[in-house]
């Protein structure tokens, strides 16, 4: 797979990646300075936003006419951790979401008074970074080391702002699955590195564009793809690797931690960067596996979530069904599902942002998430409860949303490529999906409140968590009814990945 590069130079007039790293390490440096300051948080959102219109200024400019990297920058740091960074279109749509979601998060922080603020920025803006450059990385190794300390950095806003007697041991249960998923990473680039090395009379490489141009061999590529697919599917997270989600949707964070961890589809992404275009062969041979477990997931996860009294742990389910849908789109190994992926990966990480934001906002005023103590909430906070509606319909892909035009994509394609039973299978887990979310609203939003359900005083929802909230639901029926942008955005770099799959 031959993939050409176009430096930044000559399509803008400063390197916008480097700056999209270094603007959120800058806010860190400043907020630190201005701890004490009345002018902290301000100063936090200004750069938050600045960050947001950078990565809109990277948009502007990308020229979505050409298939490969753009905005290249390079420099020979280590021999391993070589800084070589450029995006595609499908870059430039997580970049997006990093920037806007993050902002909001900065607000959403100030909203449901998550104190200390000078430390929750902190945390924010350093988990930003490790993202930013995430997506923008070109070497397999820095992108698995960043995944490491990202988790790390993640970890300790799950923990801090936590909310529950048992979050130290949610933690734990957190650290445990993401060690795995970290050494996973790291052997499975060892072994891209070692197959690079035997062509090349002993030199390692990590770099995607030379991988790219080297076959993996016949004795590593297997391990190779298990090993980054294993580590990737953890942290994504698809069924049956899921443990660590449910008990970390009940006993941490609320919002801010699960819109980093689950919003942002790092797990998605780096199947499309680097395990899809590195490894064609073993992913021709396992894909009907790998399906498998996602259609499993799919029905699995949606009828434990109809089991669930708690909503967090019930949208941890929702997530986990979900993440069966992306991954039969990227395993039907069709441009439209690819595209479908790409597309349903943003609308989901805008809507459980609208959600978990939502679940925040409730529990703030409730102080509780059990089912069985909600109720009647329709009657004193309406614009929470469509919020939560319109959310829960965006994630299950209803027209008017992004997500039906993508989840229209990916099962066309599963048509194409595993016939009608896979394809029903799967529309059938999403109506399931579909079901459990309205069962939520129902339950929390519409039905009387049980007799004997704790009291609790309902605080009228103030113009800044309006504000919060009503960006989300805008950006999602703004891309529903205008969604031809994003999928030219896509188009050309992914017609590049299909054509590795293209069948006789």
């Amino acid at each position: 797979m031959v993939i050409e590069e176009i430096h930044w130079s000559s399509q803008i007039a400063y390197p916008i990646l480097s700056l999209l790293q270094v603007l959120p390490i800058g806010a860190v440096i400043l907020l630190w300075l201005l701890r004490r300051s009345q002018w902290m948080v301000p100063a936090g959102i200004a750069v938050a936003a600045l960050e947001f219109l950078v990565s809109v200024d990277l948009w502007r400019n990308y020229d979505a006419s050409h298939s490969g990297m753009q905005f290249s920058e390079s420099m020979k740091l280590f021999d391993y951790l070589h800084y070589h960074t450029g995006v595609d279109g499908i870059s430039v749509v997580f970049i997006l979401m990093t920037g806007l979601l993050t902002l909001l998060i900065t607000l959403y922080g100030v909203v449901r008074n998550l104190k200390p603020f000078h430390r929750l920025y902190t945390f924010t803006f350093m988990v930003q970074a490790t993202l930013m450059a995430q997506f923008v990385t070109l070497n397999l190794l820095w992108f698995v080391l960043l995944s490491a300390i990202q988790l790390g950095l993640i970890g300790y806003l799950l923990w801090r702002w936590g909310n529950s007697p048992d979050k130290d041991l949610a933690l734990r249960r957190f650290y445990q699955f993401m060690s795995v998923s970290i050494l996973l990473l790291i052997g499975g680039a060892v072994v891209l590195g070692w197959s690079y090395s035997d062509s090349h009379t002993g030199t390692w490489s990590f770099d995607l564009i030379q991988l790219a141009t080297t076959p993996v061999s016949e004795a590593f590529r297997t391990v190779a793809f298990f090993l980054l697919f294993y580590g990737l599917a953890i942290r994504t997270p698809l069924f049956p690797l899921h443990g660590w989600l449910p008990m970390i949707a009940e006993h941490g964070n609320v919002a801010v931690a699960p819109t980093f961890l689950l919003g942002l589809k790092i797990g998605i992404y780096g199947m499309l960067r680097f395990v899809l275009p590195l490894l064609p062969t073993a992913v021709m041979e396992w894909h009907s596996y790998v399906v498998a477990f996602a259609l499993t997931g799919i029905f699995y996860a949606a009828f434990l979530a109809m089991m669930q009294d708690n909503l967090r742990r019930l949208l941890a389910y929702a997530v986990i069904s979900h993440t069966g849908i992306l991954v039969l789109g990227i395993f039907s190994l069709e441009h439209a599902a690819f595209m479908g992926s790409v597309i349903l990966s943003a609308t989901f990480g805008l809507a459980l942002a609208a959600l978990v934001f939502t679940t925040g906002l409730l529990y703030r005023r409730t102080h509780t998430t059990l089912l069985h103590n909600l109720g009647s909430l329709f009657d004193t906070l309406p614009f929470l409860g469509i919020t939560f509606l319109i959310g829960g319909l965006a994630i299950v892909g209803m027209p008017g949303t992004p997500g039906f035009d993508a989840v229209h994509l990916i099962l066309e394609s599963a048509i194409h490529r595993f016939g009608a039973l896979v394809t029903i299978a799967a529309a059938l887990g999403n109506v399931v999906a579909a079901g459990f979310l309205l069962w939520a609203f129902q339950r929390a939003f519409l039905s009387p409140r049980p007799a004997g359900a704790r009291p609790f005083q309902v605080i009228p929802v103030n113009r800044a968590e309006i504000f919060v909230v009503s960006a989300l639901i805008l950006v999602l029926l703004g891309a529903g009814f205008y969604i031809e942008p994003w999928l030219t955005l896509v188009d050309k770099p992914l017609s590049a990945l299909s054509a590795l799959y293209a069948t006789p």
